[in-house]
């Protein structure tokens, strides 16, 4: 294919456009026939949404044909905007960034494999990118906390890269998995508490949005910092929004602070291994590395459990394999890995020299972005979407090769033992609005849900001083997905199981090792769910250890 950007005469080399090089054919001499530039003007800043002074009418037809990865169309409906693309360039397409700054953005499965694998041909270094050599992508651009370049693995490759993720690596091995479900289940209890006699609630501002938070806040060693504040810009410093460099200053100021105390005062924590890792990581690298880790979990996590829930109440696929226990809730998570990834892109990899990808040619300095949404739903990898990905993990939901995410299985893990707490204590959660009528924001990055209305039976709290559920009066009831019979409204359903329950412990909890398929139960429980044996407290030894209790 041949690139969409108008050449313009000149030699090949920095200082004037190469044939088909986005970035030349925009930014350095103007958008393609609007005759306006992009870039600072007289040294203007940035207007709130993007655009600068004299650059592109914000809310305007994009120069060229071209489309956004940003505003009216790509918030509304990111995956119709992708195969829009993809039907256009195929597996690898010219788009514009916030301020009409161009990159590629590469849809294809195969094609981001290759890639995020190969970083010889497309490095991390965003110094490469030219765009921040003629000025088309300032120092306080929106995307700025993404892009510009920090002493830390994400923009490293190498001997470099290496070394810093080697800390990271092993700080992240040193977790104690275990201690970490404990927390998860008190955290998930102690949200729960706030809402549980009201009957309803919003699963995304009372429980997704705060939960991963106070978790990662537990394991880096910050959990006084946690507040609602520290959740919102979390949230809003990868969205190119007019507040990102102010909630970026907000989260950086905390972890400086953090590791001041760790370097004083060393505790068993993530930022004390950092700290004290023979890497050496100096102050400035830790306290980077701790918002990458910080920020990755959280974003990805709040959206994964959001999305997972959305799909447990209304997907048919969903409540027909849990009622029929033919998949368990980390199963369900990792197809909601496919289906809704918490990142739909990640920016970005730049083109160390002259190459090809997808059909186009990709010039040294290019910005690409990883396409992670798009290539999940790439017809070559999946011509059915309907198809269940059980038990395949080649989804690009935590990115691949050697920057692929470190703390994934973490993120795994609060979702599913987050959703089971949930859902143990709250059975009989029912979607309170139709499925059309949840509502979507979406940034370069990310599509999360705004919220996710529930109704279910008001329940008294409960004591989450000691192990999650050591003071519950009786054994916690099954959750089970009820199917709506024929002519009645989509939704799910959960019911409390019999009135003898079996115990929570045997096995069927998601969290577990070895999930046990969960059965529609029927009226007269069967003696052997009743008796007690030597099998059954096996199981329960077991599903106590994992659980973290």
């Amino acid at each position: 294919m041949t690139t969409p950007f108008p050449h313009r005469p000149g030699p090949d080399g920095h200082g004037a456009p190469p044939p088909g090089c986005p970035a030349h054919g925009l930014s350095t001499g103007g958008l393609p026939g609007t005759g306006l530039p992009t870039g600072r003007v007289n040294g203007a800043g940035p207007y709130p949404d993007g655009p600068y002074p004299d650059g592109p009418v914000p809310g305007g037809p994009a120069p060229a044909g071209l489309r956004r990865l940003y505003g009216p169309e790509a918030e509304s409906d990111p995956m119709g905007l992708y195969e829009k693309l993809r039907a256009e360039h195929g597996s690898v397409a010219p788009v514009l960034l916030h301020g009409d700054v161009p990159a590629w953005l590469v849809l294809g499965h195969s094609e981001n494999l290759h890639m995020t694998r190969t970083p010889s041909q497309f490095s991390r270094d965003s110094r490469r990118w030219r765009a921040l050599h003629d000025g088309s992508a300032p120092p306080d651009h929106p995307l700025a906390p993404i892009f510009t370049w920090q002493p830390i693995c994400v923009f490293a490759d190498g001997a470099e890269h290496e070394r810093l993720r080697g800390a990271v690596t092993d700080s992240i091995a040193r977790i104690d998995h275990r201690g970490v479900r404990r927390y998860i289940n008190r955290y998930s209890n102690r949200l729960v508490n706030e809402f549980c006699q009201a009957g309803q609630a919003d699963l995304v501002s009372s429980f997704a949005e705060h939960l991963p938070m106070m978790v990662m806040a537990q394991i880096i060693g910050m959990p006084e910092e946690y507040n609602e504040r520290l959740v919102q810009a979390a949230r809003d410093m990868i969205k190119g929004t007019a507040t990102a460099n102010e909630s970026n200053a907000y989260v950086m100021a905390a972890l400086t602070r953090l590791v001041k105390r760790r370097r004083i005062a060393p505790e068993e924590d993530f930022a004390t291994w950092l700290t004290r890792h023979p890497a050496g990581l100096t102050d400035d690298e830790v306290s980077q590395h701790l918002r990458l880790v910080l920020i990755a979990a959280y974003e990805t996590t709040a959206n994964l459990i959001a999305n997972a829930l959305r799909m447990v109440l209304t997907d048919p696929r969903f409540r027909a394999q849990l009622s029929g226990g033919h998949m368990t809730l980390p199963e369900a998570v990792e197809q909601t890995l496919w289906d809704e990834p918490p990142f739909t892109t990640i920016f970005g990899r730049w083109a160390v020299g002259d190459t090809e990808l997808g059909g186009q040619q990709i010039k040294a300095g290019d910005a690409l972005v990883v396409g992670i949404a798009a290539a999940n739903v790439d017809p070559v990898v999946r011509p059915d979407l309907d198809a269940s990905m059980q038990g395949n993990r080649a989804h690009l939901a935590f990115s691949g090769g050697p920057h692929e995410c470190p703390g994934q299985d973490i993120g795994r893990a609060i979702a599913d033992t987050g959703i089971d707490a949930l859902l143990l204590r709250l059975p009989d959660l029912q979607l309170s609005v139709e499925e059309d009528e949840l509502r979507w924001s979406a940034a370069l990055m990310s599509r999360q849900l705004r919220e996710l209305p529930v109704t279910f039976a008001p329940r008294p709290p409960q004591d989450v001083t000691g192990p999650p559920n050591a003071t519950s009066p009786v054994p916690r009831p099954r959750w089970q997905v009820d199917s709506p019979s024929p002519g009645t409204v989509p939704g799910a359903r959960y019911i409390p199981v019999a009135a003898t329950p079996p115990p929570s412990e045997d096995g069927a909890t998601a969290g577990g090792p070895v999930p046990v398929p969960v059965a529609p139960v029927p009226a007269p429980v069967p003696e052997q769910r009743t008796g007690s044996s030597a099998p059954r407290r096996a199981w329960r030894a077991v599903a106590r250890w994992w659980r973290g209790y």
